[in-house]
């Protein structure tokens, strides 16, 4: 019977097609999740917060960026539920601009002693 299964999908074959926008240009949605706990000592407060965005973020994308507020929640391995206070960050951005993205990851990493920043991306067409 091994004659009639079929192999499963590469990467190279798995691939989304090309996309092509009928409206707009071709850019990259990236929404990047901050938390704002700390491994030890007080949560990140607004000013830590507006002074990052000011000046690494803004900066980076000149051209504008959206923050909402979240609230994220998982299961730690003890079986209790956390959850932490977060930021999402919007950003509308061209291939060009990747590694402005994850300069922003590193920073807040960096200055924040966080372990990660989540990072979602998706192909959007975009006109204004």
């Amino acid at each position: 019977m091994s004659g009639c299964s079929q192999p499963l999908p590469t990467p190279d074959t798995d691939r989304a097609a090309p996309y092509a926008c009928r409206i707009g240009d071709k850019m990259v949605q990236t929404t990047l999740y901050f938390g704002l706990n700390r491994p030890a000592g007080p949560p990140i407060s607004d000013a830590e917060w507006k002074d990052f965005v000011d000046n690494e973020v803004t900066p980076r994308f000149k051209d504008g960026l959206t923050i909402f507020d979240t609230r994220g929640q998982w299961l730690g391995q003890n079986g209790a539920v956390v959850r932490e206070n977060s930021k999402a960050l919007l950003l509308i951005h061209g291939s060009e601009q990747e590694s402005a993205v994850e300069a922003l990851r590193t920073a807040y990493k960096t200055r924040f002693a966080q372990e990660s920043v989540m990072r979602v991306d998706a192909p959007e067409c975009v006109a204004f």
